[in-house]
């Protein structure tokens, strides 16, 4: 059996998903974060917003179900850390330099990355509401 691609592997430029860049001064986090979680789904890795363990809960169905479904079964440990790392790599081509610098830290996973983001923005809602 040929391995497929996963389809998240064949997006080049992601600038053409999401047009938009977040910087601190903006108020676009959730036009930002929405497209995300869009092409998060579309491209099959929106368990990478979730905590590690979250998508490997024992309420998914057995690989065998899955290969009945034909659907194919969970990546391997080393797949799953290729796809966070383009994952993070969207995060991080979509956001300012001074935001890079806030988020970015060694051995991170991109949930990780996405959630300092959010807690960024979100933590300081009533803030920038009055600023604005």
């Amino acid at each position: 059996m040929e391995a497929k691609l996963h389809p998240a592997i064949t997006v080049s430029n992601i600038k053409n998903f999401i047009p938009i860049t977040l910087d601190n001064e903006s108020a676009q986090y959730v036009t930002w974060s929405e497209l995300f979680k869009i092409h998060f789904n579309a491209y099959l890795v929106a368990n990478h917003l979730e905590p590690r363990g979250e998508s490997s809960s024992s309420a998914a169905p057995p690989a065998s179900a899955d290969k009945d479904k034909g659907l194919a079964a969970p990546p391997p440990e080393e797949s799953w850390k290729r796809l966070d790392a383009i994952v993070l790599q969207w995060i991080y081509g979509t956001i300012s330099i001074d935001l890079l610098q806030t988020v970015m830290k060694k051995n991170t996973t991109a949930y990780n990355a996405w959630i300092a983001l959010e807690n960024l923005f979100q933590d300081n809602k009533c803030s920038r509401a009055l600023h604005l």
